[in-house]
C-alpha cells in the first residue's frame, strides 16, 4: 500500500518558494531518509506530510486520504520536528500521560514500555525542566512512538544523544519497521541514513527534491 503520495506539492511563503513541485511516492513499511544543507526545506515538507502547513498548490495524500480535504491530520501519526513542546514542571510519565489523554488509546503499560525502550524511567520524579538536552530527545522520541502510530516522521531524531544513545534509537527505528511503521528521517548524520534508510531524498536549494541512490557527502559530484 502507499504510505504517502505528494503531487506536485508546492509552498510558497512571500516571495520565496520554499518547496517547489515535490512529487513523492512512498511505500508502507518502509525507512525513508531526507538529507540537505540547513534551511533547503527538510522541516518544512515534514510539515507539510503532517497536515501543520498547507501547500500554496499540489495535493498530499497519507494513506489515501487526501490532507486538507478528507483529514485534517494523518489519523496515526507520530512525530518530532524542532523542539517537543512538552510541560516543565511534569516529570516525563506525567508529561506523556497527559499526551496519551487526547486520544485515549493507550495506558500505563504503553507509556512505560515507550518509556523504558528509549532509556527512561517511568519511575524518575525528576522535573522535565532539569532533563538533559538527551533526555528530552529520548522523551520526544517516546511520545512519538507510544501509539503505535503508523506513520512516523522525525527530524533529526539522535540529536543530542551520546553513542549508547544513538545506538539504542537505530535499533528502536528497526523494530519500528518491522512492525510495519511508515517512518520518514531527516538527519545531519550520514551515518542515520545509511545504516536505517531504505531509499534516499535530497532536498537541494530552493526546495527541490530528488532521489539519490545514497547519501551524497561534501565533495562528491552529483549523480
Amino acid at each position: 500500500m502507499i504510505a504517502i503520495e505528494a503531487v506536485n506539492l508546492t509552498k510558497r511563503i512571500r516571495r520565496a518558494t520554499v518547496l517547489d513541485t515535490i512529487s513523492l511516492t512512498l511505500e508502507e513499511g518502509g525507512i525513508y531518509g531526507f538529507y540537505g544543507s540547513n534551511g533547503s526545506g527538510k522541516s518544512m515538507l515534514f510539515r507539510a506530510l503532517c497536515g501543520l502547513i498547507h501547500p500554496t498548490s499540489g495535493t498530499i495524500r497519507v494513506f489515501g486520504k487526501e490532507l486538507g480535504k478528507d483529514t485534517a491530520f494523518p489519523e496515526s501519526l507520530g512525530v518530532i520536528i524542532e523542539n517537543v513542546g512538552f510541560w516543565k514542571d511534569f516529570t516525563g510519565y506525567q508529561n506523556l500521560e497527559m499526551l496519551a489523554s487526547i486520544k485515549k488509546q493507550i495506558g500505563r503499560q504503553e507509556i512505560c514500555r515507550a518509556m523504558e525502550r528509549v532509556g527512561l524511567s517511568p519511575d524518575d520524579r525528576k522535573k522535565y525542566r532539569k532533563y538533559s538536552l538527551g533526555m528530552k530527545q529520548r522523551l520526544g522520541i517516546a511520545q512519538a512512538i507510544m501509539e503505535s502510530p503508523r506513520l512516523l516522521i522525525l527530524d533529526e531524531p539522535t540529536n543530542a544523544l551520546d553513542y549508547d544513545g544513538v545506538r539504542q534509537i537505530r535499533q528502536l527505528l528497526r523494530e519500528e519497521k518491522e512492525r510495519g511503521a511508515t517512518i520518514c528521517i531527516a538527519s545531519h548524520n550520514p551515518d542515520d541514513l545509511e545504516q536505517l534508510c531504505d531509499r534516499f531524498f535530497l532536498m537541494e536549494s530552493g526546495g527541490r527534491l530528488r532521489e539519490t541512490q545514497g547519501i551524497r557527502r561534501m565533495g562528491e559530484s552529483a549523480s
